[in-house]
């Protein structure tokens, strides 16, 4: 079930259904709430409440604060804010200044090279997006989305201000393409083992629309995975342990 308000695009689980848990995302650079539907409605499908946010390009801590409390105020436990591009930085940044704590941390596409060329066209931006078509059909009818976004740097000092003390992050979902031309994998690596209570997953020549990209079926079960570890407490006890049996 989807619903608009004037500030997110709302993804339900089924009416009934068992609420699990809730994500509030961010959108990166041109992005609009909207290219999240695919993504909302596969969550929402297994329990998860899914708003995606309209803050604005540049939103600061406290406003990020402010609408992480107004969902989590009425919305099941675990609640998780979750960025793409850009927004996982405004993620990170809120959650440093102190003004709010969520159970977890979901930072997909981070941007992490200042100096990565930007696409020098439409179909260029494009292929650095993603490989799904269908994707790329929704960035292309969407109204809201803008396109040329990438040619805006990464804000002063945003990469700057992630905090690192154990106890201003909750556990940290990191996902990453691995062939995303604005982070290179290594640069990816490094940032992860800088967090405390990090989970880096990086998805196999995954570009950097990662929670969008043609391989978005797996990315979201490892959401979901990471999703129901958190259920049971910050130190995301173990569920299943996959073995490839010796022979």
């Amino acid at each position: 079930m989807t619903a608009a308000t004037a500030t997110a695009t709302v993804w339900r689980p089924a009416e009934g259904a068992a609420q699990r848990g809730t994500l509030v995302l961010l959108p990166g650079r041109g992005e609009s709430p909207a290219v999240y539907q695919r993504f909302g409605r596969r969550l929402a499908a297994d329990g998860y409440l899914v708003h995606a946010l309209d803050l604005g390009p540049e939103p600061g801590p406290g406003a990020v604060s402010a609408a992480l409390a107004e969902v989590a105020r009425d919305s099941p436990a675990p609640v998780v804010l979750a960025g793409s591009d850009t927004g996982a930085l405004h993620a990170l940044a809120a959650v440093g200044a102190g003004e709010g704590r969520p159970d977890g941390l979901l930072l997909a596409a981070l941007p992490l090279d200042p100096d990565a060329a930007a696409p020098a066209d439409w179909e260029d931006e494009l292929a650095v997006r993603t490989a799904c078509p269908a994707h790329r059909g929704a960035l292309a009818a969407d109204p809201g989305f803008t396109r040329g976004g990438f040619g805006k740097p990464v804000a002063a000092g945003l990469l700057n201000e992630a905090p690192t003390a154990p106890e201003q992050l909750p556990p940290v979902l990191v996902l990453q393409g691995g062939a995303d031309p604005l982070a290179p994998a290594e640069a990816v690596r490094r940032f992860a083992a800088g967090l405390p209570s990090a989970t880096l997953v990086l998805v196999e020549d995954g570009r950097h629309d990662v929670l969008n990209d043609a391989t978005h079926r797996s990315v979201a079960a490892q959401i979901v995975q990471w999703l129901e570890r958190l259920r049971g407490g910050p130190a995301l006890p173990r569920i299943l342990t996959v073995e490839e049996p010796s022979r």
